[in-house]
């Protein structure tokens, strides 16, 4: 070598050294080590070993929206409804005798899922005056119908066209293509029961004479909808891949699942080793989703004080400057059911306002054991009506307790008591205040709880934060 040559290398010592690994490399997983930057043989288990943990916690982050729809088709299919034709309903309305994430219990719900593996194009038909949104099996948004949709609140024909459909599109309808074959149907309707058995789900190969549908009172059955937290996720999710088109998902997210043995086409069998560690990675996956959920950190997640946001960057996709935010999706879809642009965009006097906390005003989490006292202030900015529904922080699915199948209050019941300057005070915890019973949501002492406020047509001092929610005041 020349002196030239060798002046070269001196020059890039430190660029050398700034690419270069040293021959041990400390992780959170074992020592790595390296012959001159070549992995020694005992380094390569361990390195795979983390590769495989670190991308079955990502796997779960990134595909908890679909495992829910899993879970969500597998809890109706327990209580025997099968198929499209059959809508689920919740008469008077939700309550908690079922595993539900976050529902509310002042709407009455219908729901089915769309199969058009079997049936093809699908029609639907809404009532008027209903709040109806279409979803595919990966939980990405297709179709509001009703007030929100194409029809706006007069009723109307919907067909969902499947993937690689290339047959006729008849007219008089709204059209829809979905990138999947399972779709998620979920309707609402200002008259409640009667309006929401006016649905007609058909194929459309009946649309001259549709068979009846048939609804089954979901209220009376208990059953569970929520996705798991331990190996048997992976199990879910390969459902889903199995069941739909390898187009149905972004090649960054199916490289992801194919990188830990979940492939269209190819059975989800794991070894003994990759099992081991996919079963270590639900559980942490599913810490970290709590985390993510319970103490958001992104900005926009911070509505004020302890109160957050659940739909953080306002975009239904999760989209702030032309990248996905992959927490906010975790945080939605961990908590909460139904995807649709209304609920991302909230407008003056329309839609609904959301907030939810998991701390009191000191900054302790919420005790079942503990009592507690929140003001709400007077006139509240909600054109229609407000409530507060109370939710188990294990399962997010509305709190079991004794005194009744609806832990809420709503200020449209014309059951509670307000203070003489319009406020209300509203108490929570194991017994309620003498005097106080209509004002008190009963809690579970060893249980933590959180709630969820909804402002039905929130007001301009909402979105103002001229009037903000307060902080709940623990109470002796």
């Amino acid at each position: 070598m020349s002196f030239q040559d060798l002046a070269g290398v001196s020059a890039l010592e430190g660029e050398i050294a700034s690419l270069s690994t040293p021959d041990t490399v400390t992780s959170p997983f074992g020592d790595l080590t390296f012959f001159d930057g070549v992995p020694l043989p005992e380094s390569v288990e361990v390195g795979y070993d983390a590769l495989d943990l670190m991308r079955g916690i990502e796997v779960f982050l990134n595909a908890v929206p679909g495992a829910s729809l899993v879970a969500f088709r597998n809890g109706l299919r327990s209580v025997g409804l099968t198929s499209p034709r059959q809508i689920g309903f919740t008469d008077p309305r939700a309550n908690s005798g079922a595993l539900f994430l976050t529902p509310n219990t002042e709407t009455t719900y219908g729901v089915t899922m769309l199969d058009l593996k079997a049936w093809g194009p699908t029609v639907v038909e809404v009532p008027e005056q209903s709040l109806c949104v279409v979803d595919d099996f990966w939980f990405r948004y297709v179709a509001d119908m009703g007030i929100a949709g194409p029809d706006r609140g007069e009723g109307g024909k919907y067909l969902y066209l499947p993937p690689g459909y290339e047959g006729e599109v008849p007219e008089g309808y709204h059209v829809y293509r979905t990138p999947t074959f399972t779709n998620f149907a979920v309707f609402r309707a200002l008259g409640g029961v009667p309006a929401i058995k006016r649905t007609r789900i058909y194929p459309l190969t009946e649309a001259e004479n549709p068979e009846p549908n048939e609804f089954i009172n979901l209220a009376a059955l208990s059953f569970n909808t929520i996705h798991a937290n331990d190996f048997s996720f992976y199990e879910e999710v390969a459902q889903l891949v199995q069941e739909e088109p390898i187009e149905a998902l972004d090649a960054e997210r199916a490289g992801q699942l194919a990188s830990i043995g979940i492939a269209h086409g190819a059975p989800f069998a794991p070894d003994a080793r990759l099992r081991a560690i996919l079963e270590k990675a639900a559980p942490i996956a599913a810490g970290l989703a709590r985390v993510i959920a319970y103490q958001p950190r992104d900005p926009d997640a911070v509505l004020y004080g302890s109160w957050r946001n659940g739909f953080v960057g306002g975009s239904y996709e999760f989209l702030r400057e032309g990248a996905r935010l992959l927490d906010a999706r975790t945080q939605f879809h961990y908590l909460a059911t139904v995807i649709t642009p209304a609920m991302a965009h909230a407008q003056v006097g329309a839609g609904s306002a959301y907030a939810y906390t998991v701390h009191d005003a000191n900054g302790d989490l919420l005790d079942g054991g503990r009592s507690y006292r929140l003001r709400m202030d007077a006139d509240a900015p909600a054109k229609n009506f407000w409530a507060i529904d109370i939710y188990d922080t294990q399962t997010r699915s509305l709190l079991v307790i004794p005194s009744t199948p609806y832990p809420a209050l709503a200020s449209n019941t014309g059951t509670l008591q307000a203070n003489a300057d319009g406020s209300y005070d509203l108490y929570f915890g194991p017994s309620a205040p003498v005097g106080k019973e209509s004002n008190w949501i009963e809690t579970v002492p060893g249980k933590s709880w959180f709630p969820l406020f909804r402002a039905y047509g929130p007001l301009e001092p909402w979105f103002d934060q001229s009037w903000r929610l307060n902080e709940f005041e623990p109470v002796e």
